[in-house]
């Protein structure tokens, strides 16, 4: 009998020893010269393939056929079965069995550089061969920093093991309680910081501060330079796929594209509604129809209103920029004030606006509060109030999809019909918000779109249903909402705090895991309840444009709103689409709306916008090479003028009123924001000065505009007015312009005037008589179509008769490909200087016009002076674009906006 084979489970190593010992050898074990022992008996067994003497298929030296060919049969299954077994016994370890760069001699001392699927069997080999593995915790530092890390490790382990001692000595008669997040605190009359990131991104956010969906946009987004943010936030700029074309099918054909525009700032005011009335009034809120019987229901709280706020700067009134504002429902509003604040009732506004503009609005609305008997505060919500946009003709189908109004117990009759909620279940329909009457509000209260999610698609009327529809148009045109009060539980800081406190997200999963199959979870009156408000806006004044949803939820819920709306199945097919600052700038100005601020430089937020993009197209045109690069000196304007008007990169304003240039120093868009920064606990704890209330941040230096923008109607009532007053020559407006021909405006373009009539030259014309002028009105005038009004038409080449003999057909052909292209004519010389009267923001190929389209900025004192003002038989008005470093100009129609 051999010697007796080890077996694998019996074997110990002894400690230091890496391998186990080899078996005692003997003359008769098999392979014994080699210096290895017996394979084990397993593999052995695997790799012998048994077979059968062939003797037994021979009878009398004849050949027993059946014999043979069961023998055959026999060896043939043993070798099957042999290859089957011995697949799955290789010796080829885990480490040989991963490409060559992962192979034992660089990998065998890691397992988790293995594939997964291979990581417990090679684990449990490197435990059987006694091999050492790396251990994350007790591997030594290589860097500075990571033995300072180390050192900070162990120093708070051994902290953490000294409280860990003294609570064993108090044993375990206290209770372990749980302690929960305190409410945050909101200064009144004072900023407030943003929220305290978690201790992992700190450091990440100190002169920034992230939106609730960050962590999502930052992997499919290209988000602001991380030194040099918007606003003084880290937005996503545009998608990392292709998006043009896509946002503008999505936001007009078929789609949705929705925008987290958390960073919109909110200013709450509080106090009685005397006194809010006045300070609205003082910050230019004076539209005659807010005021009376027709301002009801903006004043109810059924409403938003849209509208420009100026501000005093001496005996002038300087516009900030747009804002919305929004009122609290006075008979809802009682439910949540208390017993002392009712003795005195006071009303809530809201009041929403652009981050650049934060600051400015802020100084002049606690300028004007202080200054009110009753007394109105005023706080600052930025990070207490989050908000969603939402555009398209799916968009109310999105939001039908997330919002899940919350199903209140029975015992709250009164409470049970909420009509908001109910009409807002009865718009599976609308395909556009500006079918809703303008600004409508929708206020209630929904459930934890968590427990609903992933959205399941929303079941719509056919087109075909005329009953569906005519209810439909019913509910819009009656519009049953104006007849009950919306939820005041946005207004509520209590209310907004409880939303926040939602359930883990393991808990919402135990929960859908113990729900039936295909149902959602069953609602618990320990539920939070998030208040919410919708409000449907117009993005023109027509209502065929795509209209625009924005969703006002607490800061903290938009997270779990943005992950059910982009994952939510259209019936049109695919999801909402996401987008960036270049995708909303592309909305706005695809629907004809300038978008604030980089189209109304007149204003401080403009003018900084502005400057931050001189400083960015001024250091790429300094990168590029004196070869390929625009020389403005030495550009021919033609008549013999050298040299392009002021700055090629900017939109020289100072030049066209006539000031000192600005020097263009480090203005970044993110100096007309102020934000407390994060200040760590510990730095806190050893900062013992205490700060006076009244402290504030320190302000930055602020961006003065030399120029003032002013509205559209008071722009329009200057047009409109035949002799009109000689106004400042620092005022501006904005305009659009649609070029007549083919051509895109480009920004920084210049904006001429058509050239003054011959009858009229004497009075401008330069003192040198003699010099001809370089260019004339006719010669621009030629360039009109004669029906301007229609879209500019490209030439058709000729078209062969479908007649013509194929002889004839191939000597057209080739007529046609070996002719000359034919030249087309030069357009006139622009008109000179004096004839400036503006530049272009913004401009590009509008996929909704089918031509090229821009927003400018013009002084309203050059245009009252000729041209500008006067309207031709068709009723537009005309005027020259010139992109900047090219001679030639187009011919545009301009309108105010």
């Amino acid at each position: 009998m051999g010697p007796k084979t080890p077996s694998t489970n019996a074997v110990t190593l002894s400690k230091g020893q890496k391998r186990r010992a080899p078996p005692p050898t003997s003359s008769c074990t098999p392979n014994a010269d080699r210096g290895r022992g017996p394979k084990r008996v397993k593999l052995y067994d695997a790799r012998t393939i048994l077979s059968q003497n062939k003797d037994a298929a021979l009878k009398n030296g004849e050949l027993d056929l059946n014999a043979f060919l069961k023998a055959r049969e026999f060896e043939i299954k043993a070798l099957e079965d042999g290859m089957q077994r011995s697949k799955g016994n290789l010796m080829e370890r885990a480490f040989q069995s991963v490409p060559r760069d992962l192979r034992r001699r660089t990998a065998s001392h890691n397992v988790k550089r293995v594939p997964k699927r291979l990581q417990k069997r090679a684990k449990r080999e490197m435990e059987g061969d006694n091999t050492p593995t790396v251990d994350s915790s007790k591997r030594k530092p290589r860097t500075t920093r990571g033995r300072l890390r180390a050192e900070t490790a162990k120093r708070l382990g051994i902290l953490a093991a000294k409280k860990l001692a003294q609570k064993s000595k108090t044993g375990d008669a206290e209770k372990k309680l749980d302690i929960r997040a305190a409410r945050p605190k909101i200064r009144k009359d004072k900023l407030n910081g943003p929220p305290k990131p978690v201790s992992k991104f700190r450091k990440r956010q100190i002169h920034k501060t992230w939106l609730p969906t960050h962590m999502w946009h930052a992997k499919r987004a290209r988000m602001t330079e991380p030194k040099n943010p918007f606003w003084r936030f880290a937005l996503p700029v545009t998608s990392t796929e292709k998006s043009y074309r896509p946002t503008h099918r999505a936001s007009g054909a078929r789609g949705a594209v929705a925008w987290d525009m958390s960073y919109m700032s909110t200013i709450g005011l509080e106090g009685p509604v005397e006194s809010l009335e006045k300070v609205l009034k003082a910050m230019g809120v004076t539209e005659a129809n807010l005021w009376e019987r027709r301002g009801a229901l903006w004043r109810g709280g059924k409403r938003s209103w849209t509208g420009w706020l100026p501000r005093k700067s001496g005996d002038d009134c300087v516009q900030i920029g747009p804002s919305t504002i929004i009122w609290c429902n006075s008979e809802s509003i009682s439910s949540i004030q208390t017993d002392a604040s009712k003795k005195h009732p006071s009303q809530r506004i809201f009041v929403r606006i652009h981050p650049s503009m934060f600051l400015e609005t802020w100084d002049e609305l606690l300028r004007i509060s202080k200054l009110q008997r009753p007394k109105v505060h005023i706080e600052d919500l930025r990070f207490e109030i989050g908000s969603i946009s939402i555009t398209g003709p799916g968009s109310t189908e999105s939001l039908l999809g997330i919002l899940y109004p919350f199903e209140k117990s029975a015992s709250s009759a009164a409470e049970s019909g909420d009509q908001h909620a109910d009409t807002f279940k009865l718009l599976a329909g609308v395909t556009n918000p500006a079918a809703l009457p303008a600004n409508a509000i929708l206020s209630f209260l929904v459930m934890d779109p968590r427990l609903r999610y992933p959205s399941r698609r929303i079941t719509l009327p056919k087109p075909e249903d005329e009953e569906a529809n005519f209810k439909q148009l019913e509910i819009l045109s009656a519009w049953p909402v104006d007849n009950s009060n919306p939820s005041p539980g946005l207004f509520d800081r209590n209310t907004r705090f409880k939303a926040t406190r939602l359930p883990a997200q393991k808990a919402i999963n135990r929960r859908k895991g113990n729900a039936p199959p295909g149902a959602h979870p069953t609602p618990l009156p320990t539920d939070p309840q998030i208040p919410i408000m919708l409000i449907a806006s117009r993005n023109s004044s027509s209502t065929s444009a795509q209209g625009t949803w924005t969703l006002l939820a607490p800061w903290k819920c938009i997270l779990p709103f943005w992950y059910g709306l982009v994952h939510h199945p259209l019936t049109s097919g695919g999801n909402p689409r996401f987008g960036g600052l270049d995708e909303l700038r592309q909305t706005h100005f695809e629907h004809g709306t300038p978008w604030f601020p980089a189209d109304f430089p007149g204003t401080d937020a403009g003018f900084a916008w502005e400057l931050e993009k001189r400083k960015e197209r001024k250091a790429k045109w300094d990168r590029r090479p004196k070869g390929k690069r625009i020389e403005w000196d030495s550009l021919d304007l033609g008549a013999g003028r050298k040299g392009e008007i002021g700055r090629g990169w900017a939109c020289d304003f100072e030049r066209l009123i006539g000031i000192h240039p600005l020097p263009e120093e480090d203005h970044s868009v993110n100096t007309t924001d102020i934000t407390p920064q994060v200040t760590t606990q510990d730095t806190a704890d050893k900062m013992k000065t205490k700060e006076p209330e009244s402290a504030i941040p320190t302000e930055p230096k602020r961006i003065t505009s030399p120029i003032h923008h002013i509205s559209k109607k008071a722009f329009t009532t200057l047009l409109s007015t035949p002799n009109p007053p000689a106004p400042p020559p620092t005022q501006v407006a904005t305009i659009r312009l649609t070029l007549t021909s083919r051509g895109v405006a480009s920004p920084c373009a210049r904006i001429y005037r058509l050239p003054q009539p011959p009858s009229q030259e004497d009075s401008t014309l330069s003192t040198n008589a003699s010099t001809p002028p370089s260019t004339t009105r006719e010669a621009w005038l030629d360039l009109l179509p004669s029906n301007s009004k229609t879209k500019p038409t490209i030439k058709n080449p000729t078209r062969i008769a479908h007649t013509t003999s194929l002889t004839e057909r191939t000597r057209l052909l080739a007529q046609s490909l070996l002719e000359p292209p034919t030249k087309e004519e030069e357009p006139p010389n622009v008109p000179d200087e004096e004839d400036l009267i503006g530049f272009v923001t913004t401009g590009e190929f509008s996929l909704a016009e089918g031509r090229g389209v821009a927003v400018g900025t013009v002084v309203v004192g050059r245009v009252l002076g000729r041209e500008g003002g006067e309207k031709r038989k068709g009723g537009e008005r005309l005027c020259i674009v010139r992109n900047a470093g090219e001679k030639g100009g187009r011919l545009a129609r301009w309108e105010e906006v």
